[in-house]
């Protein structure tokens, strides 16, 4: 009865937390979507030139940087210190998108290599504890419940402050990379911008709803196999 209450405190507490925070998927990917400024940022360099171009302006050039055309996700990899970006040539947001991945490439390395580290020991020790469960090797799920919670939330608050953190810097540094070149007028520039605060004031709010639900989802599952097999 406990993990019922549990499961479905965690669901409501996530329907509350979407519903009071506005999230709409649909109206972001709208915001995403304007083909008058994917025409204006065409005219910008290649993904990769830009992805320099940033990195040299934060005085970060040691970044290996490639393009993965099949992919949907761009993304910076502490571990051999690299950029991958990823299909978004048609998009303006393309721009912004790329000075994240910069600026994530700067953050204090000691925190991106803890939040690597750390995350797959918790996702380790999630699939580890729910498989010792599931052969009831585990008597005493309620502990290593708990002990799941703490991690989770200790992995939301460093994950959350990485991405948040990057999703605000990577606005302005972008503004800096278009003014810098002459391609766009400067009231082009600020209907870009203008967009790019559109995006984050809904994206930051939910990246970071993304994050602790992926969590929960976590909490939820635990608390399914505690229920099947304890």
């Amino acid at each position: 009865m406990e993990y019922i209450i549990i499961i479905l405190a965690s669901i409501a507490f996530l329907a509350i937390l979407a519903f009071v925070l506005e999230l709409n998927i649909k109206k972001l990917k709208a915001i995403g979507e304007n083909k008058e400024l994917d025409e204006l940022t065409n005219l910008f360099p290649e993904n990769i030139d830009i992805c320099r171009s940033i990195l040299k302006m934060l005085g970060n050039e040691e970044v290996k940087v490639t393009e993965e055309k099949d992919s949907k996700t761009s993304l910076y990899v502490v571990v051999n210190n690299s950029i991958t970006i990823a299909n978004i040539r048609s998009s303006y947001t393309r721009i912004q998108t790329i000075a994240h991945e910069c600026v994530h490439s700067i953050q204090r390395k000691k925190m991106l290599w803890f939040n690597f580290i750390y995350t797959n020991i918790y996702m380790l020790y999630f699939f580890i504890v729910s498989l010792l469960t599931v052969f009831k090797v585990i008597n005493t799920p309620y502990i290593f419940l708990t002990i799941l919670i703490i991690m989770g939330m200790i992995q939301y608050f460093i994950r959350s402050g990485l991405e948040t953190e990057a999703m605000i810097k990577a606005r302005y540094i972008a503004k800096d990379y278009l003014e810098q070149n002459d391609i766009c007028s400067s009231e082009n520039i600020k209907r870009i911008v203008k967009e790019y605060d559109r995006l984050n004031n809904m994206g930051i709010k939910l990246v970071n709803f993304d994050i602790l639900a992926r969590n929960f989802v976590k909490i939820i599952i635990y608390c399914v196999v505690c229920i099947v097999f304890c």
